[in-house]
């Protein structure tokens, strides 16, 4: 009885949907008939169409439909594969490259573009011949046959997307290649310095009341394939005197004493490009960090990778030594604690609500501090097991995203931090009790900072207008000097291990390497 009463139930539903679809189309009718009367009425009434087909198109078009990611992290082999990104992170954005006179318009992407649920990274993978693919649906429907010839062609030439005739059309983009170059001073052929920017411009001249000659740089650079992004960490100085540089999907090994012997480490089968490098202490084991969200271990004497640790689903941004253990942090928000002695490397997690920035452990290994994008700095005990529900000792907001920061090598709870473009000033931060010792503005985007041991300084890489390294006395924090020649924003410094030189890498394709100290 009760499915009698049911299937009568079904039947009055559509034969009421049914005289509601009747009278929209008579509705429809009557108005085009007003509208064109100039029509035939067969034309009209080959237009008019009844309900149960339009019913069943509309279900085959629904079933036709295909399934839709509703985040950037389902699986990495799953998304599909794009072009450069959209969004590499920009002015304090880059991703694109936008110029910096543009990023008062456009707008910082530190609280618009980075947060996990809206910014999308689609995961790149290069093919042997060094090309990446954008693979895009792109699908044509035939037209019906009631349709003539000129309405098929027009059709055609629009290229409508039909699930069910899907077709894969590839896009190939040249790869970026890298390439590291020592400038000879009287047969340079680099195109800056071909138009006089020569070592004339590059200098270090100090402020201070000791007379110190105006010095130029022992070693000039120029640099291929330096990815103009802010977020990224891509230069380290070792213990054992070698600087690696990643340019493109490369890391070049670089002896910092007899500046000669440049090699590289190529990754461009696995990786689009490598966004942060970090030296060991303890040997010759560089961490790479890659766009794909791997972290690799690679031996810089045999050129030989360790091991590869997966888990990340985003850009590595960042790494950190603490003796066997090592930090990522990824643009989605997570830092992994990684044991490198083990098969199970990945023993902890941490969490941010966006992208990880910077990560730098204290000299003595007892803190981690964590930059991120939404501009939060965050502290963290040692604790190699840490769950994601953990627990941090100080969160320190900060006004824009927290990138350029280190520890001071001397006052283990003092904390240096560089503010983005829209802050412009040198925080020095007590851990212990969260507040500012001191906070000189530099009128410009702190990309950079490392503290100098050997003359209790600061040197912070800037960006426009002088595209400079300011050095700053401690703790009164004046400025004591600056060296420039640069002509893009100082993206990333890094100090000797005999604490005596800098290593700066700039925008516009130059590194240099110069004394800090007599």
């Amino acid at each position: 009885m009760e499915w009698k009463l049911e299937r009568t139930a079904r039947r009055r539903i559509r034969t009421e949907e049914e005289m509601l679809w009747e009278n929209v189309m008579k509705v429809l009718s009557n108005d085009m008939k007003q509208k064109r009367s100039q029509v035939s009425p067969k034309v009209l009434d080959s237009v008019i169409t009844t309900y149960s087909n339009f019913k069943s198109n509309f279900l085959k078009r629904l079933s036709a439909e295909l399934p839709v990611a509703s985040s950037p992290i389902a699986t990495r082999w799953q998304q599909r594969q794009t072009g450069d990104l959209a969004c590499s992170f920009g002015a304090e954005l880059s991703t694109t490259d936008i110029p910096e006179s543009l990023q008062s318009v456009l707008g910082t992407p530190e609280k618009d573009t980075l947060t996990p649920g809206i910014y999308k990274e689609p995961l790149k993978f290069p093919t042997k011949e060094g090309y990446e693919r954008n693979n895009s649906a792109l699908c044509v429907c035939e037209a019906p046959h009631a349709l003539d010839r000129a309405v098929k062609e027009n059709v055609a030439s629009k290229s409508q997307k039909c699930p069910n005739q899907l077709f894969s059309a590839q896009k190939v983009v040249q790869k970026t290649d890298g390439k590291m170059q020592l400038c000879d001073k009287s047969q340079c052929i680099w195109k800056g310095c071909q138009y006089g920017v020569g070592d004339e411009f590059f200098h270090l001249k100090r402020f201070c009341d000791k007379n110190y000659p105006i010095c130029q740089p022992e070693v000039k650079i120029h640099l291929t394939g330096l990815r103009n992004d802010y977020y990224l960490n891509i230069l380290d100085w070792s213990f054992k005197n070698v600087v690696a540089i990643a340019l493109g999907s490369a890391v070049y090994i670089w002896n910092g004493e007899n500046h000669n012997g440049v090699e590289n480490i190529d990754l461009g089968l696995t990786c689009n490009y490598v966004s942060s490098v970090s030296w060991i202490k303890e040997g010759t084991c560089l961490a790479v960090g890659t766009s794909e969200g791997e972290v690799q271990l690679w031996d810089v004497v045999t050129k030989k990778r360790l091991r590869n640790m997966l888990g990340h689903l985003s850009v590595v941004g960042a790494l950190s030594w603490n003796h066997y253990l090592l930090s990522s942090g990824s643009r989605l928000g997570h830092v992994y604690h990684h044991d490198v002695r083990i098969a199970q490397h990945h023993v902890g997690t941490l969490c941010h609500k966006q992208a990880v920035c910077a990560l730098k452990w204290s000299l003595d290994g007892r803190l981690l501090s964590s930059g991120c994008s939404d501009g939060l700095l965050t502290i963290w005990p040692y604790d190699p097991g840490a769950s994601a529900w953990g627990q941090p000792l100080k969160v320190l907001p900060q006004s824009t995203a927290v990138k350029a920061m280190d520890w001071c090598p001397w006052q283990s709870a003092v904390l240096a931090v560089g503010g983005g473009m829209k802050d412009g000033c040198l925080h020095i931060l007590d851990i212990n009790t969260g507040k500012s010792i001191q906070t000189p503005s530099t009128n410009s985007q702190i990309c950079s900072l490392i503290w100098l041991p050997k003359t209790k300084e600061i040197a912070t890489g800037q960006g426009t207008p002088k595209n400079d390294v300011t050095l700053w006395t401690y703790p009164t924090l004046s400025r004591s000097g600056g060296f420039f020649g640069h002509r893009g924003r100082v993206l990333h410094l890094a100090l000797s291990p005999d604490q005596t030189q800098v290593f700066s890498a700039a925008a516009d394709g130059t590194a240099t390497m110069w004394k800090c100290c007599q």
